[in-house]
């Protein structure tokens, strides 16, 4: 019915006043006596099978929502009924920021992908938290990713992180370092190795004063070369990180079908979907085999089916998220994947 129906509606639509429009929706119709039930037996699949114990949490499934879809951590429940195991809400950034001007997500259909240059658009680190401590789902495994304001320098940057740390780490379950996104002006800068580390140490170490520390880990960016994965690898292991989301959104336009004057006159962004699937794969099983396997990896980046889940899987991650899939391919796609990955 997605397919046939719903997304040839959305898909006429901004892409942005789309999502909005499905947002609201959702919340409505799960405030219908009974909505919440028939989503969970739509969607939702529970098996033994298909648990998982990373970095000390218990996910009820491996497929998650990546950040960028509940950035103020308004659907989580909605999204917990559609069969998700996690959520991770965010960016989050300690003040609340408008964002870039729009337009600013654009549909590559053709591609089945998506750029966006939303530039971490939230209400803010308490405001999320107040919302997560009203939430029903407790079951429902939450990330909270966490990001530096615009108008914050990069000198500055460990200040906006730890707040965000201390404002969330009651109400999440792990935290995911950004500085790999491609929509904050010099945020990039952020993952060569002296201000990484020194970044992560300070993070780490709010973390770990903290009565609960949270897992902590860290989301890159496909556009890293091998000797930057080592690198990671290295401040992983000096930072006691928990694990890393292997990847953001890529700034390369190779490869698309999509006509390269058209993609041009979208301007700068990241590029999510599924010609960013080889190459997120790739990363995962580079990070995986030089790591032994001993760094827990999500597993991120053009998963629009069943098999693209099992082959970053199979290439070294431990657990995956959605988000360009999940908005081509529709909300069945999470049961399809936990249904393949499920074992008699």
């Amino acid at each position: 019915m997605y397919n046939a129906l719903v997304k040839p509606l959305l898909f006429r639509l901004d892409a942005e006043k789309a999502h909005h429009l499905v947002f609201n929706n959702l919340k409505r119709a799960y405030r219908v006596p009974g909505a919440a039930a028939a989503l969970r037996g739509l969607y939702e699949l529970r098996h033994p099978s298909l648990e998982r114990e990373i970095f000390g949490l218990r996910f009820r499934n491996p497929v998650g929502l990546a950040a960028g879809f509940d950035k103020n951590a308004e659907l989580t429940d909605e999204l917990g009924a559609l069969g998700f195991g996690f959520v991770e809400i965010g960016t989050v950034t300690p003040r609340p920021q408008p964002g870039n001007p729009q337009p600013r997500l654009f549909r590559l259909p053709q591609d089945a992908a998506l750029v966006n240059r939303m530039g971490f658009n939230n209400h803010g680190a308490e405001a999320a938290a107040a919302r997560l401590r009203q939430r029903q789902n407790q079951d429902l495994i939450i990330g909270g990713n966490i990001g530096k304001n615009k108008d914050t320098p990069n000198e500055l940057a460990a200040h906006d992180y730890i707040a965000c740390v201390e404002a969330l780490h009651e109400v999440v379950d792990y935290f995911v370092v950004n500085v790999s996104s491609p929509n904050t002006p010099g945020l990039r800068q952020l993952q060569e190795r002296e201000p990484l580390i020194e970044l992560l140490q300070q993070v780490q170490e709010r973390n770990q004063s903290l009565p609960k520390p949270r897992p902590l880990l860290l989301k890159i960016a496909p556009d890293l070369t091998d000797p930057q994965l080592d690198d990671i690898l290295l401040i992983a292991r000096e930072t006691n990180l928990s694990g890393l989301v292997a990847t953001n959104t890529t700034i390369s336009r190779e490869g698309l079908t999509t006509p390269a004057a058209n993609v041009a006159n979208l301007g700068a962004g990241g590029l999510s979907g599924k010609p960013l699937r080889q190459r997120a794969t790739e990363v995962i099983r580079y990070l995986s085999q030089h790591s032994r396997g001993n760094l827990p990896i999500i597993g991120v980046g053009g998963i629009h089916s069943a098999q693209d889940a099992r082959e970053k899987l199979e290439a070294g991650a431990c657990l995956l998220q959605l988000y360009t899939g999940f908005i081509y391919e529709g909300p069945g796609l999470v049961r399809q994947i936990n249904q393949a990955l499920k074992k008699a």
